[in-house]
């Protein structure tokens, strides 16, 4: 009996030696290829490459037009031929591109393979992450004017009949014109390719069916001028007196415009008439100015409509010379959610950053055995043996006992017989411990819903749970409901665990020095890094410490908020009086976000997004005088060792922690505090009242553990991440998943290499009261910290004459955050004037050269 544990665990080991000395299957050599096409070297490798050949074949496609001539003959050569006449190529790329060429132009698809090298070009663009060229739309449009233009100028070759030394829509488009041409004719595939040119117009340019109605409307004006009897001008008195003699005056309705001649001004006043022929006496408009009425300027003159075609009354000499002005043109705007969702569809707060890459697996170590706990089945016995020999030393009784291995512990759940009262069971805890020798254990009983008691053993080997088990296990990679999922570590079941951040709503992690809690909090940023994009998360570091959180520093422009004007090297708050500034400042935060969702009409955060995801929520609209609605991401807010500023300022810090956590779940900020002083001065009353979700390592005395947990255990944990969750009424015990700073180092390095925000999310500026330090009022603008594209869309506001942050969130395709800022900067540099909702802002500059002496004296010229 006793050699069989032996043989299995020599049975086991043998297996593990093997397997490092076996082959790797396809399948690992397809994973290790597929991590190195994955990385950021590769991706820039290609790009370069790519970009280069573009590069030439474009130079070679340029010199194509100058020496294609003298090359022609040689290039339809054999191979072997024009390889002994390569010397006499006058490409500027040599053979190889004179080659290329002549097979993509003449061979291929003639002036139309432009469209090719373009499409070359976007792709070697978006390698490097330039620009924000859509590709598959710009793909399609590529594909379809290589085939296209092909055939048009194949077309164009055909009628010219005399083609240049090369065919221009070559091969391609030679072939397909004359099959075309053999069924409907040449001015049957003309007609075909003007619709088709029409259809891919009406596809890719919204706009192109209304410029082409203003341009029917501009064809119909010019015919209608050309016609006698009409006024070329209506700006011209002169022309609009000149009697038409073929003027139809029997229209059923008709405006003529009579007055007094010259020899009758001598009379008391003067009478204005407007007569609508065919009309009865009584439709007579008489307006009939009083003496001592100014004569009308030209903002009085009254607009008239104008008269239907062929309905204009001849104007005699003796009529008074009227100007008739044409009114402004009146733009309908959609602005319901339905037809805003119909034309832009869905708000993506992603776009702003669509280039940015989420880390890779392959970023985090991976330790053997991850999956699955070792599982030493002879200590496993030896330790049921003891706890069963403990008890009958003490008079209990059991009927059975199961053991469940987990990675540092394992449970073995007792079923007393009936009788035993289960707190004998408990006071035997110390003698239990000392018949296992073990570091500590816990005794839950009873187990809930089980009807057993369970005592949590310590493994003699503990195991490391790695961070890649856990991120990269199915149940976090497919997790979809929760808002902010993170995984902490394994359950003894060797289940992930897994909570949602945003139902906790706030966490309070707490134990003695050195027993995890560092690696604790490593894992939940770990853990938010990969699934939430920079536009839906922003963070505030809060470290006394002053090194626990220094590696996410270059996070700054991805994920972490700040307060204006931060400096990049402070990002991560460590003095105390900015930390009770931006606690405060967060405070703020807290009640705008309120205010837009009290004007939104919904309770949370989810509903409000959602809502402005849809477009149900004007972002031009003014709320509370300086807000907008906006796409709003979660901010978390996490201080490392908060009992330090506890002790230094006391209510000035715990009031804002106190009211944050008392208020700000439905507004999507949620509070990790952290400390391993858990003691009842730090861990206060109001504190444990509005953090009911709690994590505790392993603490000094069984106090400080009913302190954290309301209950005790967690002063018999074994340390090294070893906690209890509490949370929704229960306690979990979970072994903390393990980050290493390499880790941390590799992940952040990869955020820091993608796409990122101009500047950090910036929280309310927050001046204490009885200082005198000067801050910009509400809505005011820092003309010192202008955003980089300033001037390139203060250009673009000038030539278009339009204003309205929509319109430039749409023309420079970024964020309304970012839009909503730089229409501000605008304003305040008087180039654009106060926002005036749907209709848009006024443009105050008109002149380009007057732009330019602004943005001079701006510095950003």
């Amino acid at each position: 009996m006793a050699k069989r544990p032996s043989k299995a665990r020599s049975s086991a080991d043998d297996k593990y030696i093997d397997s490092l000395d076996a082959p790797k299957s396809f399948g690992e050599y397809w994973g290790q290829v597929k991590s190195g096409v994955q990385t950021e070297q590769f991706r820039v490798i290609c790009g370069i490459l790519l970009a280069l050949f573009t590069l030439y074949l474009g130079i070679a496609f340029v010199s194509f037009f100058f020496t294609g001539a003298e090359d022609f003959s040689i290039l339809e050569m054999s191979r072997a031929e024009r390889a002994a006449n390569r010397l006499e190529i006058q490409n500027w790329m040599g053979l190889p591109g004179a080659a290329l060429i002549f097979l993509l132009v003449h061979k291929g698809f003639g002036l139309a393979s432009l469209a090719l090298i373009a499409l070359l070009a976007v792709y070697a663009n978006r390698l490097f992450h330039v620009g924000r060229i859509r590709v598959w739309r710009f793909t399609c449009c590529a594909v379809f004017w290589l085939l296209y233009g092909a055939v048009v100028l194949g077309y164009i070759d055909y009628l010219i009949g005399e083609p240049l030394f090369f065919r221009l829509g070559g091969a391609f488009g030679a072939v397909v014109t004359l099959w075309a041409i053999s069924y409907v004719k040449a001015i049957g595939l003309l007609f075909i390719l003007l619709a088709l040119g029409l259809i891919f117009f009406i596809c890719v340019d919204e706009t192109f069916v209304p410029k082409m109605h203003k341009l029917w409307q501009w064809l119909k004006g010019l015919f209608k001028k050309s016609e006698p009897g009409i006024p070329e001008s209506t700006d011209n008195p002169e022309a609009q007196n000149t009697p038409t003699d073929d003027a139809d005056t029997s229209a059923p309705i008709e405006l003529v415009v009579t007055g007094k001649t010259e020899e009758d001004k001598s009379d008391e006043g003067s009478t204005l008439t407007v007569e609508i022929v065919g009309q009865e006496p009584d439709d007579y408009v008489e307006d009939q100015p009083a003496e001592d009425e100014p004569e009308p300027t030209d903002d009085d003159i009254t607009e008239i409509e104008p008269v239907p075609e062929a309905a204009e009354e001849s104007i005699g000499d003796d009529h008074t010379n009227l100007e008739i002005q044409k009114g402004k043109k009146v733009d309908i705007v959609e602005d319901s959610p339905e037809a805003l969702l119909k034309k832009y569809g869905e708000y993506d707060p992603r776009k702003e950053l669509e280039f940015y890459q989420f880390p890779s697996l392959d970023l985090l170590k991976v330790y053997p055995n991850e999956t699955s706990p070792v599982i030493d089945q002879q200590e496993q016995q030896n330790n049921a043996d003891r706890i069963v020999n403990a008890l009958r030393n003490f008079g209990v009784e059991i009927d059975s006992i199961k053991a469940t291995v987990g990675p540092t512990v394992t449970l073995y759940e007792v079923k007393p017989k009936a009788g035993v009262r289960v707190s004998k069971i408990e006071s035997l805890e110390s003698d239990i411990m000392l018949s296992l020798a073990a570091k500590g254990i816990r005794i839950i009983s009873p187990m809930p819903g089980k009807g057993t008691v369970g005592i949590e053993v310590p493994n003699e080997k503990p195991q490391v749970v790695s961070m890649h088990s856990v991120i990269a296990s199915r149940n976090f990679q497919e997790e979809k409901k929760m808002r902010l999922p993170i995984a902490i570590g394994r359950t003894i079941t060797n289940d992930v665990f897994m909570f949602d951040l945003a139902k906790t709503p706030h966490l309070l992690v707490a134990g003695a020095t050195g027993q995890g809690k560092s690696v604790a909090i490593n894992a939940i940023i770990t853990s938010l890094l990969y699934k939430k994009h920079p536009a839906e998360l922003k963070m505030v570091l809060v470290d006394p410490k002053m090194v626990e959180f220094a590696p996410y520093k270059p996070l700054l422009k991805h994920y972490l908020a700040a307060m204006p004007d931060v400096d990049e090297n402070q990002v991560v708050i460590t003095d105390c009086d900015k930390v009770i500034n931006t606690l405060n400042s967060l405070v703020i935060e807290m009640e705008n976000r309120y205010k837009l969702l009290m004007d939104a009409g919904v309770r949370n955060l989810e509903d409000y997004n959602d809502k402005f995801v849809h477009r149900r929520l004007n972002p031009e609209k003014v709320v509370e005088g300086t807000l907008h609605h906006q796409y709003l991401p979660y901010i978390v807010i996490i201080i490392d060792e908060y009992g330090d500023f506890i002790m230094q300022a006391g209510k000035q810090v715990e009031t804002p922690i106190a009211r944050i956590t008392q208020k700000a779940r439905a507004v999507g900020m949620h509070m990790i505090l952290a400390t391993q002083r858990p003691s009842v001065n730090i861990v206060t009353g109001v504190i444990k009242a509005n953090i009911p979700t709690r994590i505790a390592l392993r603490t000094q005395s069984v106090v400080d553990s009913r302190t954290v947990l309301d209950a005790k255990g967690a002063d018999q944990l074994i340390g090294r991440g070893d906690m209890l969750y509490a949370g929704n009424g229960e306690i979990t015990r979970i072994q903390c998943a393990f980050v290493d700073t390499p880790e941390v180092d590799a992940i952040v390095e990869h955020v820091q290499g993608q796409q990122h925000y101009f500047e950090p999310y910036q929280l309310p500026e927050y001046i204490p009261e009885g200082t005198d330090a000067e801050a910009l009022a509400p809505g005011s603008v820092d003309m010192k910290r202008l955003d980089p594209m300033f001037a390139d869309v203060a250009r673009y506001v000038v030539n278009k004459q339009e204003g309205s942050t929509s319109r430039l969130q749409r023309a420079f395709e970024i964020g309304y955050n970012r839009a909503g800022k730089l229409s501000d900067q605008l304003e305040a540099a008087g180039i654009v004037g106060p926002n005036k909702g749907s209709k848009g802002r006024d443009v105050l500059i008109q002149d380009p050269n007057q732009l330019e002496a602004k943005l001079q004296e701006l510095g950003v010229g």
